[in-house]
């Protein structure tokens, strides 16, 4: 019987082939209780299932396959450093010796901690990686259970899988990726999950978020998976199975002929120059930014250093982040965002705890409120400026204030490096994230005060319409085309541009071919998109006339019926 079932598009492309369930291992742990002889011995079980994960771990990083994505270096690296977390492993020791219970419980119950954490953060990449703690303690309950992570058999040769699982590790896909694949589907995970970040790196089409495909996906059905709609379609007829298969040969077509537009330049019809630059999670990210044409890294999240640990990483370690980014892309531009974290993040041993994370102490704010922390990273940065070409982009600023004190700082940290003999470029450009509507309102203030914007339209379209993307009961009333959010991107673009200030998107927006055309309307010249996204991003621009969309795109901006705006946006992608 054919039926559809739809999840969260993460990576484009279709898909054709069987269901290959991964298992998982449940987190349902039994809890006992041990007499006090036997805990040294459980306490023992633990260190070796601990050990033994180690060294699966770090076999799979030393004989990483060839084809496997680089961005499986520094996953697998992040799962390492999780395994060897105090708050899973000395933690759940203590917790057997002093509760006297099983190493199973004590592992689920520190993890669990730890999860609560991740969970209370705002920001979306942040909040995933508590999948990483998960699946790295799935992977220590596989050896305690006497199962061991393993490699599936090879399929048929000329059969292609689909994967199907609850969810799935970077490990695990290491471990697939001598396999014939062509797909991923996963019960959970969203646009910032691991899964999704591989999925696109492998460009595999994916779709996340599907809730219960493992359960209604049997082992061999044959699945279309379409990428861009989010939509499986299970055990298709014939007529429908030929339709998707015509439509996969003419994406093959395009995304072959995408290629030659790597060394082209993003220019517009009548002869505007558009910056299309990259967004990186991780340093590992860079082949992929190159290798797509990227004019540059527009937004280098610098989180993943602080990533599960309760003290941040030292000067010297950020450094050696900050100069392998700048020295790997050259002269090109590189955004550094200074670290966005939330008021639940434990620093130095001090937890702060806010009923609402999202509008707490967190940012810019939490970098006022810690300015020590806050020079740390700024020194790093500036030693790493004299290897390349660096832009700070600072998160969160609502207002002068804020802004005054953050420039400030940023002129005692150089004063401090200078007195030092340190060397660093004196004229680091530093930006500010338009993401608050305040910030939005207050324009004026930015523009005269900063070098350059650049706009969260994530941040921006949630602060606005009062919506917590991430809650399923209301992440429907998430609109970028809400009036509202039209009217905000339009006035800040113009106002920078008025200004003579450079002014980005660096949001999903940007990668976005649905809005491309209307953000260029709105005057925008520089975008920062996933790399994957770069060259579809580039085609719509060398096919886009301004002088053509400009009347449709105002006609856009003065609507202010929802089915209305995108009827014009149909028709201004038609163009």
């Amino acid at each position: 019987m054919t039926f559809t079932i739809h999840g969260l598009p993460v990576s484009n492309g279709i898909a054709i082939g069987h269901a290959h369930l991964v298992s998982h291992t449940s987190l349902e742990v039994v809890h006992y209780v041990l007499p006090k002889n036997l805990l040294a011995e459980e306490v023992s079980r633990l260190e070796k299932a601990l050990k033994t994960t180690h060294a699966e771990l770090s076999a799979l990083r030393e004989n990483r396959p060839q084809q496997a994505a680089a961005e499986f270096d520094a996953f697998l690296d992040l799962h390492l450093m999780i395994l060897s977390d105090e708050h899973i492993s000395h933690a759940a020791r203590d917790m057997i010796q002093h509760e006297h219970c099983n190493a199973e419980w004590a592992l689920k119950t520190q993890m669990d901690t730890l999860v609560a954490q991740f969970e209370a953060f705002d920001d979306a990449y942040l909040r995933e990686r508590k999948t990483d703690v998960i699946q790295v303690v799935e992977r220590v309950l596989k050896v305690l259970s006497g199962h061991p992570g393993h490699v599936p058999p090879t399929p048929q040769h000329d059969i292609e899988m689909v994967l199907v699982a609850h969810d799935v590790s970077p490990a695990d896909l290491i471990q697939l990726t001598p396999h014939q694949f062509c797909a991923i589907l996963t019960d959970l995970g969203g646009a910032t999950s691991h899964t999704a970040i591989v999925a696109r790196g492998l460009n595999k089409p994916c779709v996340v978020g599907l809730h219960n495909a493992r359960e209604l996906i049997k082992d061999r059905d044959m699945l279309i998976v379409d990428g861009e709609q989010g939509v499986v379609i299970i055990n298709p007829d014939k007529n429908l199975l030929a339709e998707y298969k015509l439509r996969q040969a003419e994406l093959a077509l395009e995304k072959q002929k995408l290629k030659r537009l790597r060394t082209a330049r993003a220019t517009t019809l009548d002869g505007t120059r558009i910056e299309l630059q990259a967004n990186i999670e991780l340093p590992s990210d860079l082949p992929q930014v190159l290798e797509n044409g990227a004019a540059g890294v527009g937004l280098f999240r610098s989180e993943f250093l602080f990533l599960n640990r309760d003290d941040l990483p030292d000067e010297e370690e950020q450094f050696i982040a900050y100069r392998t980014v700048l020295e790997g892309m050259g002269d090109l531009p590189v955004t550094i965002r200074t670290y966005d974290l939330g008021a639940d993040k434990q620093l130095k041993g001090a937890t702060r705890v806010a009923s609402n994370p999202a509008l707490g102490l967190r940012a810019i704010r939490l970098c006022l409120a810690e300015p020590q922390l806050f020079r740390v990273q700024l020194r790093a940065l500036f030693r790493a400026s004299i290897y390349g070409n660096l832009k700070i982009l600072v998160p969160m600023l609502s207002g002068a204030s804020e802004i005054i004190q953050t420039l400030h700082i940023i002129e005692s940290v150089k004063q401090e490096l200078a007195a030092q003999g340190v060397e660093y470029k004196a004229d680091v450009p530093i930006g500010g994230m338009i993401e608050i509507p305040a910030a939005a309102l207050a324009l004026n203030v930015f523009v005269k005060k900063l070098d350059f914007l650049s706009i969260g339209t994530n941040d921006l379209i949630q602060y606005t319409l009062a919506i917590d993307r991430t809650d399923e009961e209301v992440a429907h009333l998430y609109d970028p085309l809400h009036p509202a959010i039209l009217q905000l991107l339009s006035q800040v673009i113009s106002g920078a541009n008025k200004a003579n200030v450079p002014v980005s998107v660096c949001g999903e927006m940007a990668g976005e071919l649905a809005y491309t055309r209307l953000l260029l309307g709105f005057g925008l010249r520089q975008f920062s998109m996933h790399p994957a996204q770069l060259l579809a991003s580039k085609q719509r621009v060398l096919t886009t006339s301004l002088t053509e969309i400009s009347a449709l795109t105002q006609k856009i901006l003065r609507a202010d019926d929802p089915i209305k705006i995108r009827e014009l946006l149909d028709r201004l992608n038609a163009a």
